[in-house]
């Protein structure tokens, strides 16, 4: 591989995506590179690795990785994450990921039959998890098309009376409440053990404010339950249903009503009920007094059982691609290194 900075992004909107650290964060009308793979190169996220086949533009927060014409450029991208570049980095306070570093890091080539059937074997899985993921944004699409049908517009209820309320009009089955009212919402907690990766003595996922940020060795909750930031990040909605443990940074919710809870969530401006200024703070009260348009217990539970199918196929595919991507990452180490010998034909 041979290694380049990538380069201030143009101003002009478009269609090719923009590259940083963290992956795409814009589009733009030009591109600089087309088929290749992309590392992060400066801050929090140097030495993630992305691979792009398309016209795509890596702006100076990254690293081109160009492909050379005895490598496989799949094979060249699982190499990169195996090689865990985020700890080669220089700098504490502001990480960076240099050309010379990378181009000291000494690694063993297969021969190209090789690594085409190693990179076939890894990205059949990384297909399948893609595949899920495209599943999934369809599924929770249809599932907002079918909240919104009965809850903004109201198509249901159409030919029934309408009243004014502080929401605008609304169906006479309805009323404003607030989000208390369908909803128990309590604090995570701090775990007393902790570790970065999953292991056997550690396996339980410690999930923070958008996402999971470590593993520990106790269950916090092992029910259906729903997860947004505290403290930090806001917004994001994640779905549990398996033994977790949410931590001090997260409000965790429960509701009889689960999906009509998860839709009321994700149009919340959480922007307008953030408490802090350097560090955004969300409390439960703030959460509970959210002003929302409640229909009866009845219209709930149907609006539960039309969506339910939908998000369980969901939740299904969730735990289909995380059980995939420890299949790959466990794979990965062993291809690579020659544990698990590949036999090219």
């Amino acid at each position: 591989m041979r290694f380049q900075n990538g380069k201030k992004r143009p101003n002009k909107k478009g269609q090719h995506p923009v590259y940083g650290g963290n992956g795409i964060f814009d589009y733009t009308n030009n591109y600089n590179y087309e088929n290749v793979n992309i590392i992060g190169r400066v801050g929090a996220y140097c030495g993630n690795v992305y691979f792009e086949p398309n016209k795509s533009w890596v702006s100076d927060n990254a690293i081109a990785a160009i492909n050379l014409k005895n490598s496989d450029i799949q094979f060249d991208y699982y190499l990169l994450k195996n090689l865990r570049l985020n700890k080669r980095h220089i700098g504490t306070s502001q990480p960076l990921l240099t050309q010379e570093i990378l181009n000291t890091i000494s690694v063993i080539i297969p021969p190209l039959p090789t690594q085409r059937d190693i990179s076939n074997i890894l990205s059949c899985l990384d297909d399948k998890i893609e595949l899920n993921r495209r599943i999934n944004a369809n599924l929770e699409a249809q599932s907002q098309a079918i909240f919104k049908n009965w809850f903004v517009d109201f198509a249901p209820f159409k030919d029934g009376v309408f009243i004014d309320s502080e929401l605008g009009r609304i169906p006479e089955c309805c009323r404003v409440g607030r989000l208390g009212e369908i909803a128990d919402i309590t604090s995570g907690k701090r775990p007393s053990y902790q570790r970065a990766a999953a292991s056997d003595e550690a396996k339980i996922p410690l999930i923070g404010a958008s996402s999971i940020m470590g593993y520990t060795n106790n269950i916090l909750y092992n029910g259906r339950i729903l997860i947004t930031g505290r403290v930090g990040t806001h917004g994001i909605i994640q779905r549990y249903a398996r033994p977790c443990w949410p931590s001090d940074n997260t409000l965790v919710i429960k509701s009889n009503f689960y999906e009509f809870t998860y839709q009321q969530l994700r149009g919340i401006n959480f922007r307008n009920i953030n408490r802090g200024s350097t560090q955004p703070l969300i409390t439960q009260t703030d959460l509970k007094n959210v002003p929302i348009i409640l229909p009866s217990e009845i219209i709930c539970f149907e609006f539960e059982k039309t969506t339910s199918s939908l998000m369980e196929q969901l939740e299904r595919n969730v735990l289909e691609s995380e059980c995939l991507a420890s299949i790959r990452d466990t794979l990965l180490p062993k291809l690579m290194n020659g544990e698990i010998e590949v036999k090219a034909e």
